[in-house]
């Protein structure tokens, strides 16, 4: 198998909050904690999980907007987890994201062909003909006209927006784009648009996306491998058919038994309810972090962390028990 485009090994990502320890230091709380992955150009990871899982957290970790507290993360075989902002400059034009809401992403005081060249400018490129057509080719890739140039972003609909947002990001051509949540702040229908313009872009330049959602539907369509967080780690990662259609972890089984069915669709699994409230990231339970709310917990999962289980190729769980 090539070596994969990007590899996150035990990055782990804390924020500080008010108040002090008693022996001194200010309050943390912990977001990420030993999170491992790995992407492959060309290839689509889905990140799901419930809210304040860690997931734009760990996308943005990623692309070192966030300074990781431990671990290593290495893209296209260089190690950026400890370059300075000045050292990683150069890389990232490969590296871009989509933001989860398009109104709040662009500058409403500046007009849209300002926003989309503005990274081509800080990147270097000076003419300005190249410039312009450069915006050219990006509008009608977007499917957007080239009258929008001129205007300013309120004048536009939440999935123009977004289009917007997707032209900036690929103004560079990069290899890695993070997606976080680029489609939930849309309407449904406009979500279905958006989705099959990221595949159809994925397509005609290569592109490679860490693609955050809720929405596991849409995860399914687009996404190739799919990771599942809780608490801030990866408890199951593999194939997004595997993942999603046979689970391995009890906790992507309750997620999976949470999503609307029809009254008579066969596929409906069984509903699984978890008792209690998720715990706090401020005193995560101790060995498995699933444990105090898992209907398979056994004594062991109260003490023992759980390491990743290979349960197929290329599948892995973190699970003492998994489901397969």
């Amino acid at each position: 198998m090539a070596a994969p485009l990007l590899r996150a090994t035990k990055v782990s990502k804390s924020f500080p909050i008010g108040g002090y320890l008693q022996k001194g230091g200010r309050r943390a709380v912990q977001i990420l904690k030993d999170v491992s992955l790995e992407i492959f150009e060309g290839e689509t990871l889905g990140l799901v999980g419930e809210s304040g899982s860690g997931k734009s957290t760990l996308g943005r970790t990623l692309l070192r907007l966030y300074q990781a507290d431990s671990g290593s993360i290495e893209f296209d075989g260089v190690d950026i987890s400890k370059k300075s902002q000045s050292e990683i400059r150069p890389l990232r034009s490969k590296m871009q994201m989509i933001f989860q809401d398009p109104y709040s992403s662009l500058n409403p005081r500046r007009r849209i062909g300002d926003l989309i060249s503005d990274p081509m400018r800080v990147h270097g490129m000076s003419d300005e003909r190249q410039i312009q057509a450069r915006l050219h080719e990006l509008m009608d890739m977007v499917g957007l006209s080239n009258s929008f140039l001129s205007r300013f972003p309120h004048e536009f609909s939440g999935g123009q927006r977004q289009r917007i947002g997707i032209a900036r990001a690929i103004a560079l051509r990069p290899k890695f784009i993070v997606a976080d949540e680029a489609v939930s702040a849309l309407d449904v229908s406009v979500q279905a648009q958006v989705v099959n313009l990221l595949m159809d872009l994925q397509e005609e330049l290569r592109l490679t996306y860490l693609f955050i959602a809720h929405d596991l539907s849409v995860v399914r369509q687009i996404s190739t491998r799919t990771a599942v967080m809780y608490l801030g780690s990866i408890v199951e990662i593999g194939l997004t058919d595997d993942v999603l259609h046979n689970p391995a972890h009890p906790y992507t089984a309750a997620l999976l038994s949470s999503v609307p069915h029809g009254p008579n669709d066969p596929s409906k699994p069984a509903r699984i309810k978890l008792h209690g409230d998720p715990p706090s990231p401020l005193m995560p339970p101790s060995g498995c972090r699933f444990h105090t709310r898992c209907p398979f917990a056994r004594e062991n999962c109260s003490f023992e962390p759980p390491t990743p289980i290979a349960v197929g190729s290329g599948r892995f769980v973190n699970c003492h028990y998994p489901l397969v």
